[in-house]
């Protein structure tokens, strides 16, 4: 009987360059489109594809990240004598019961295969989910939810992929195909960030991985790979030299960076919009700006 995915690694260990001078003081993964912060995004999901354990791999400078999934007990009892009903049940899906939530250090940006390596000896030799909170997915099924129910089918290895323009596939690791199956590809061969004239597809990896064991101990025979990081593309490719199954999932929804300021505002727009009490003051700001623009022309 094949194992359920019962654990999740969160890379978080990342400084958030691109967000400074905000991520000076706080972490990247805290930052909130609407009102919940990008972590919580990743947890939801996790935990409607029956995750049960999640494994932070976090740097220094993240103890607000752990303090937001601890109880909070004076702010509960100042919302309770307020009667703030609301308010209380919104907090419930930041608590983490006691020993499902572990914090492990990173104290080197080698890359997301090292990431995922130092976690190695929370999975032992168990199937596991990776989620890059990065990647926000907006769909009526979770990503991972999806993949999960496709894993049951297959077993093996399985990355989230999405079709991208040529010109940007040397952002990703792009898929080689050796059988197209519709929501499902084999793969036969990854490339990490490959020049535009060389991608083997435009199929790219984004955020959403379902690894066998065997990942973390290709990982402690790989060198540094791409931007002289270790890759966690380098190691599930090894898993197809090795003749172990690797798929591409092509999931439904519609795939945020959260990473870029752009890929974040477009995200912080759309979840607006998606929300019934913000959905008609935001269309009509939207409206107000597109029109002013219109009569700049």
């Amino acid at each position: 009987m094949r194992k359920k995915v019962t654990k999740a690694i969160f890379p978080v260990a990342g400084l958030g360059t691109r967000f400074l001078p905000a991520t000076k003081s706080v972490p990247k993964e805290i930052m909130t489109l609407v009102d919940r912060p990008l972590i919580q995004y990743a947890i939801d999901e996790a935990r409607a594809a029956g995750i049960k354990e999640f494994i932070f791999v976090t740097s220094r400078g993240k103890g607000a990240l752990e303090d937001y999934f601890d109880h909070a007990p004076n702010l509960e009892q100042e919302l309770r004598k307020k009667g703030k009903t609301e308010a209380l049940e919104a907090l419930k899906d930041t608590n983490m019961d006691s020993g499902a939530i572990a914090y492990i250090r990173q104290h080197k940006a080698l890359g997301l295969g090292h990431a995922v390596w130092c976690a190695r000896r929370l999975i032992a030799n168990e199937p596991f989910a990776v989620i890059l909170p990065d990647d926000v997915i907006a769909a009526e099924k979770p990503c991972l939810q999806q993949m999960v129910e496709a894993y049951e089918e297959t077993g093996g290895n399985m990355v989230a992929a999405m079709e991208v323009a040529p010109e940007k596939a040397s952002s990703y690791g792009v898929l080689d195909i050796s059988e197209d199956m519709g929501s499902m590809v084999r793969v036969k061969g990854m490339v990490e960030k490959p020049p535009a004239d060389e991608a083997p597809s435009n199929l790219a990896v984004i955020g959403r991985y379902i690894l066998s064991p065997n990942v973390l101990g290709n990982l402690n025979k790989i060198k540094s790979g791409a931007g002289g990081e270790i890759q966690l593309t380098d190691a599930i490719a090894a898993e197809i030299e090795q003749d172990n199954p690797v798929y591409g999932y092509r999931f439904k929804g519609q795939r945020f960076d959260c990473g870029s300021k752009s890929g974040f505002l477009q995200a912080t727009v759309s979840f607006g919009l998606a929300r019934e009490e913000l959905r008609d003051d935001l269309r009509g700001y939207i409206h107000d700006i597109v029109a002013m623009d219109k009569a700049a022309e």
